[in-house]
């Protein structure tokens, strides 16, 4: 294995791991649904990694943290959040280091192809289930409700990667 998918696959591991402490850290804290806590890690790594590695992690998460600690439930949660958070880690992957996106462009491009992805996910999910899930339950529960998770990642995550840039811890 060359030096590089090791670096890769360690970043993701650590992706994965921040992934399940950090949803962990909020909800102690009171703070947990709102703030988005287990999207942080997964755009990060689709930033930082690539849009596989960033699909990867978005696609075990939600259901490896729900194994371990019921957080979110599995059916329907995690189950929706798995295709959404995949979204998220292909979609900053391709635009950011495929693409040559600035960070903000790429952020914003994969936050809204993942709340997409959600909507149609939770929609077949939800129907599933024999309850109702319309385009108002959609906006609320994709920006209403996350907007305080929404504004932390469009503040916290490009300054890290900048941080991280600088450090010359991660190239583009």
């Amino acid at each position: 294995m060359n030096k590089k998918l090791i670096y890769k696959l360690t970043g993701t591991a650590l992706c994965l791991a921040l992934g399940l402490l950090l949803p962990i850290l909020f909800h102690s804290l009171g703070a947990g649904t709102a703030f988005l806590p287990m999207h942080i890690p997964v755009l990060l790594c689709g930033l930082i990694f690539g849009g596989p590695f960033g699909a990867v992690c978005g696609l075990i998460l939600p259901l490896l943290s729900s194994m371990l600690t019921q957080m979110p439930p599995l059916y329907p949660v995690a189950v929706a959040m798995t295709f959404e958070l995949c979204t998220y880690g292909a979609l900053t992957g391709l635009f950011y280091q495929r693409l040559k996106w600035n960070v903000y462009p790429a952020l914003i491009g994969s936050m809204l192809g993942g709340r997409a992805v959600s909507g149609i996910a939770n929609a077949i999910l939800m129907g599933a289930a024999g309850k109702p899930y319309g385009f108002t339950t959609f906006l609320t529960a994709s920006f209403v409700t996350a907007l305080p998770g929404i504004l932390i990642q469009l503040l916290l995550i490009p300054v890290l990667i900048l941080a991280l840039q600088k450090s010359n811890l991660v190239r583009r």
